[in-house]
């Protein structure tokens, strides 16, 4: 934005259609319309027409300057526009509209990192997880900025070379194009192959001119950028609001460093599965804690889905890629007395160190400690020191090492690098030739190279999340995942308070913590993962920095634990603030989370729930009990269960046993059960009556012709490691076929017996559900 390639005349005539077709419809608020214009004429066609504030309404409200939902509000009251002042001009009114003096560009943000086997093309379906938004006031300035802010790896030249990618709308069409353009090829040639306009193929052609090789943007040159202000109305009104973003193309900035104490916000970026909204929640209740303590607040993001850049959340507003030379240099231009890397997920850590050699002070837990914490060898050492159990393993760059830790550990083992969130790059491996090839994928694929081979414990995972400031430890609840240890803890559901921890195991979980938090010298949030396996627990992870469940755990205990962890960090100590070291009382509420999944939008991607997180999102429920909490998760989440309807199920052999109880459970609600082959046998030699099918790939009728007829809900185990994202490992196994048929025809999968025995839970605990707010319950 705006819009680059079309006339003044169909500009204005796209813009009067939008006029006529609103007040024919009588719509009062915001709207999004979508035209298809032919480029070739003056034919267009409305593609859809949005009553309501759009995903895109963000984008052009962040874009503009202009409050398309604050605005919107105000007119669903019954103010005109004429009477709705302009908060970031402070002068114009909202039928004022915006003119932009900059370009703005979008690129979405897609998972396939995550999912490489996945299906890359792009169409009518959304495939993305988020977005980057970047201003300049050129349009190649502002596409390099946006690449930048994506915080992925540019693909090298052995991927960009296939020409499909040139030809078909892809994720990784844009740097094949840049590729290509750098090595020859001409902007009409390549606009003859895809239909891109010429005149961006034009502009990308000269920001290869300046690019040092195919697979690199043009760098600065080492020139500090300038700010300018993003004003909704070209400079023709001076604007109060202070949001702003980097140009290298205007000598004169328009920022200047206010008087008093400042601290940059290091925000998340993109949403991406691993690092999502919860990230923001942390950074904005930080920009309010530091308003409140008098220290000016001062954000960098560059994701304009998000409440963090929203023009009234912080003091300063910076637009900006999140990488080093950007958040140095906004730094230096405010003056900052520090940074806050604890709430911007792993983008934010992973500065941690690079922003201090650049002189940023880190405010909170210094950046050895977080090192400590971040490096797998190093804290499995301090663990080690302090007594604190941990899973058998080590830490290894080489194959034949790990090779070695494996054979004396035995297998299966759990595999890791280090620096990284979403349980990326996690894999249960349960033999030395797949350790083999997941270690030399490691060694070039990893940022740090350091992978840590642990022995895998099966058992219960529990999560603690806890603010501490080097001495008092506080610990707001705990919390137990309701799938055993192997599920990553973003897709496992979980349940506050812990339930099943007995009172010996719940203190030994307070001491450890206490212990790791003093040990480590951490100031601000510390989030712990352990896996209790014979009543004792053993740690998984310590991440020195706020975690996914810290907005659920603030708001089902009501303790403010950003708002504590940002006064830490800017010195004060919790005594001082009235909070003392230990676990606090349990609620008198039950709180569940559950995960929520996009699968169906991702063809080709396994849904088997394992190490490497999957997931897009969460709901929770809340209630007196956790049978009723888990039925409004599960609800809440797409799934249900009706009585009397029909069940495919189909377990790895081990899980027959456990099996059992849960297929007599839902006969009992009339369930009608269809099995594979060895699951049939187990079911009728229990005494419980199914219907034989076949497994996919075997002749027809088959388990894809049962899915297909329509079932209610597939349980579906397997035993060994199934798919992997690792290349040369295996690749697929039997059920995957049938795992995706039902996600693709939004047929619940279980892939974990604990979650099929919460769902039972969650539907036997009768139908009435109490409807409180979130303050009731806290009180009882």
């Amino acid at each position: 934005a705006p819009a680059q390639t079309l006339s003044d005349r169909d500009h204005q005539m796209l813009r009067s259609a939008a006029l006529r077709i609103i007040r024919a419809l009588g719509i009062e608020g915001g709207c999004n319309i979508q035209f298809a214009l032919d480029p070739r004429s003056s034919t267009y066609y409305v593609i859809e027409v949005n009553p309501r504030v759009s995903r895109s309404s963000a984008l052009a409200s962040k874009a503009t300057g202009y409050p398309i939902a604050r605005v919107a509000a105000k007119v669903a009251v019954g103010r005109r526009l004429a009477e709705i002042r302009n908060e970031v001009t402070g002068r114009t009114f909202a039928a004022f509209e915006p003119a932009l003096d900059y370009v703005v560009v979008k690129i979405p943000r897609w998972p396939f990192d995550k999912f490489p086997g996945a299906d890359r093309r792009l169409g009518t379906q959304m495939k993305s997880t988020g977005e980057v938004m970047a201003i300049e006031r050129t349009f190649e300035g502002a596409l390099a900025k946006a690449l930048r802010s994506l915080e992925q790896r540019w693909p090298d030249e052995l991927e960009l070379d296939d020409p499909a990618l040139i030809d078909q709308p892809n994720d990784r069409r844009l740097f094949a194009l840049l590729r290509a353009l750098w090595l020859g090829a001409t902007p009409a040639g390549l606009a003859a192959r895809t239909g891109i306009d010429v005149w961006f193929l034009d502009r990308m052609e000269a920001m290869t001119r300046l690019a040092p090789s195919p697979t690199e943007l043009p760098g600065r040159n080492g020139h500090e950028p300038t700010y300018k202000l993003v004003d909704t109305c070209a400079a023709e009104f001076e604007a109060e609001t202070p949001y702003y973003y980097s140009s290298t193309a205007e000598e004169v900035s328009e920022t200047r460093p206010d008087p008093g104490r400042a601290a940059l916000v290091v925000g998340s970026g993109p949403i991406r599965i691993g690092q999502g909204i919860e990230f923001d929640y942390c950074s904005v209740h930080a920009a309010w804690a530091l308003r409140s303590a008098g220290v000016r607040a001062v954000m960098a993001n560059s994701n304009p889905e998000t409440v963090s850049t929203d023009f009234d959340t912080s003091d300063r507003l910076y637009f900006e890629p999140l990488d080093l030379s950007a958040a140095a240099a906004v730094a230096r231009a405010e003056r900052v007395a520090g940074a806050v890397v604890q709430f911007g997920g792993q983008t934010a850590i992973n500065l941690a160190e690079r922003l201090a050699g650049a002189g940023v002070p880190i405010l909170g837990s210094s950046v050895d400690a977080i090192d400590l914490a971040e490096d797998r060898r190093r804290l499995a050492q301090a663990l080690d020191s302090i007594g604190v159990p941990q899973p058998a393993g080590g830490a290894t760059t080489s194959i034949d090492e790990a090779l070695a830790i494996a054979q004396a550990i035995g297998y299966p083992v759990l595999v890791r690098p280090s620096y990284v969130l979403g349980g990326r790059a996690m894999e249960i491996v349960h033999e030395p030739e797949e350790l083999r090839r997941y270690m030399r994928w490691a060694r070039e694929a990893l940022p740090r190279g350091t992978v840590l081979v642990d022995h895998y414990v099966m058992g219960t995972e529990v999560e603690v999340d806890a603010v501490c400031d080097g001495d008092t430890v506080l610990i707001p609840g705990i919390m137990r995942h309701v799938e055993r240890a192997g599920v990553h803890s973003g897709d496992s559901f979980a349940v506050y308070p812990a339930y099943g921890l007995t009172p010996e195991g719940e203190a030994e979980i307070v001491d450890f913590t206490t212990r790791i938090a003093r040990h480590l010298e951490l100031r601000g949030l510390v989030n712990v993962q352990y896996v209790i396996q014979e009543g004792h627990a053993q740690v998984l992870e310590v991440n020195p920095r706020a975690s996914r469940t810290v907005p659920m755990l603030s708001k089902v205990t009501g303790v403010p634990m950003v708002r504590l962890a940002t006064l830490v960090m800017l010195g004060e100590r919790l005594r001082d603030l009235g909070w003392e070291s230990g676990l606090l009382p349990p609620r008198p509420l039950v709180a569940v989370k559950a995960p929520v999944f996009s699968m169906h939008r991702l063809l080709a991607v396994d849904p088997y729930l394992g190490p490497e997180m999957k997931s897009t999102g969460e709901v929770m429920g809340v209630d007196r009990t956790l049978g009723a909490a888990l039925r409004k998760a599960f609800q809440s989440s797409g799934i249900g269960l009706r009585p009397g309807g029909q069940a495919l199920l189909s377990v790895a052999d081990p899980d027959k046993p456990e099996m059992l109880p849960i297929a007599a459970r839902l006969v009992e609600r009339g369930y009608r059960l269809h099995a594979t082959p060895g699951t049939a046998a187990a079911l009728r030699r229990a005494g419980l009556a199914c219907e034989l099918v076949a497994k996919a790939g075997r002749p027809r009728p088959n388990v894809l012709d049962l899915i297909a007829a329509g079932v209610d809900l597939v349980i579906n185990t397997r035993n060994g490691p199934g798919v992997s994202l690792r290349p040369g490992l295996p690749l697929i196994r039997d059920g995957f076929e049938l795992r995706r048929a039902a996600v693709e025809r939004g047929i619940p999968c279980l892939t974990s017996l604990d979650t099929a025995a919460a769902l039972l839970a969650a539907w036997e605990g009768g139908p009435d559900l109490e409807v409180r707010t979130i303050t009731e319950w806290r009180e009882g």
